[in-house]
């Protein structure tokens, strides 16, 4: 089996002529965009659900997207997007800017679902799309809680609220990474958790901290409770990923594939309709944490993901190696863990300020 380069090989050559050696030895094109199957949707936004879910995009980029279409064919007077192009498009995104104050990350998010519109549900490349300029995003150093403050934070939270979060903490998992985790993914034996399908669709094995295991195992025989009662009652499995359950219709009732921290009603998946059991709503832990700042004495902006934040901080001050930090985190770029070094200088503060001197011989002197 031959080994297509996906890219022309750099060997100096003129990009044109370059395309054009790959085209002849290999059949690739590498001007023509793959085609998208034919939409089977007639309606612009059932189109655009569509088109995301062929790209495997997950429910919240789903709805983002669906919200920002919505958003600019509304402030155009319900004028079709075909109809329109660059000079409305500009339009919308100077009004988020200067009437709504949109941040940056707001702004990207709106042109990125626009752009994904005209590209790939209305089929347009059109030069203009590639002239817009994107808002610089400001890069922030994130917010970190000392030893003492996650421990004060964490006392305050109870139940499964109290597991969780120090399940993120001693983990460095993301949110719904913690909330999807299945129980054929937690390793006693080995005492590591496999995170599928990371940020990026991506698997790493994290440590499952000693302290937890105790918590860990009364948890799944709480999730094995409501596992056998829906099988009793005979209803649908959880969901899984990819159509799984088209190749092996039970897996979806497997205990394997149950969850860790399944909630404890049915609700309806938004994409298929199904009613069946899900795993903890998100903004459970998120309103546990914010209702328990005060009583930590806590007055620094946090979430979840500052529990993320600090385990990645405490560890590097407890002396481990970055590139062991970035796959615990699952970071693809380096730099992306090394925002917590500068972290690390801040707290350290190992440099000292003029003023402490200034005041030393100030003192000395009188």
């Amino acid at each position: 089996m031959i080994n297509r380069p996906s890219n022309p090989p750099d060997i100096g050559l003129p990009a044109a002529f370059a395309a054009t050696i790959l085209y002849l030895c290999t059949g690739i094109n590498p001007t023509v965009k793959p085609r998208n199957p034919p939409l089977q949707s007639s309606r612009l936004l059932d189109q655009l659900r569509e088109r995301i879910r062929y790209r495997h995009y997950s429910l919240k980029t789903e709805k983002a997207y669906v919200y920002w279409v919505r958003c600019f064919i509304r402030w155009h007077g319900l004028r079709h997007p075909r109809d329109m192009g660059a000079r409305e498009v500009e339009a919308f995104l100077t009004m988020l800017a200067n009437e709504r104050n949109a941040s940056a990350s707001t702004h990207n998010q709106a042109l990125s679902a626009l752009l994904f519109l005209y590209r790939e549900v209305l089929d347009q490349a059109l030069p203009w799309m590639d002239d817009l300029q994107r808002p610089t995003k400001v890069r922030r150093i994130p917010t970190v809680l000392t030893h003492d403050e996650v421990a004060g934070l964490l006392a305050q939270l109870s139940g499964v609220e109290s597991l969780l979060g120090k399940l993120l903490y001693g983990t460095g998992m993301r949110l719904m990474e913690g909330l999807r985790l299945r129980v054929k993914d937690v390793d006693f034996d080995r005492r590591v958790i496999i995170v599928r399908e990371g940020k990026g669709a991506k698997d790493r094995v994290v440590m499952l901290p000693q302290s937890l295991v105790p918590a860990m195992r009364q948890q799944m025989l709480a999730a094995r409770s409501l596992w056998e009662e829906d099988r009793h009652a005979q209803r649908g499995g959880v969901e899984v990923p990819h159509a799984l359950e088209v190749k092996y219709p039970q897996v979806a009732q497997t205990w394997g594939w149950f969850w860790m921290f399944p909630a404890s009603n049915h609700s309806t998946d938004p994409r298929s309709g199904i009613v069946r059991r899900h795993h903890l709503f998100h903004e459970r832990l998120q309103r546990a944490i914010k209702k328990a700042l005060l009583p930590a004495g806590i007055h620094k902006p946090v979430s979840v993901h500052t529990l993320r934040h600090s385990f990645a901080t405490h560890l590097l001050q407890a002396g481990t190696d970055i590139r062991t930090v970035q796959e615990l985190l699952g970071h693809r770029e380096l730099n992306t863990t090394m925002i917590y070094t500068h972290v690390l200088k801040v707290q350290a503060g190992t440099t000292a300020s003029p003023l402490d001197a200034l005041m030393s011989r100030t003192s000395l002197s009188a």
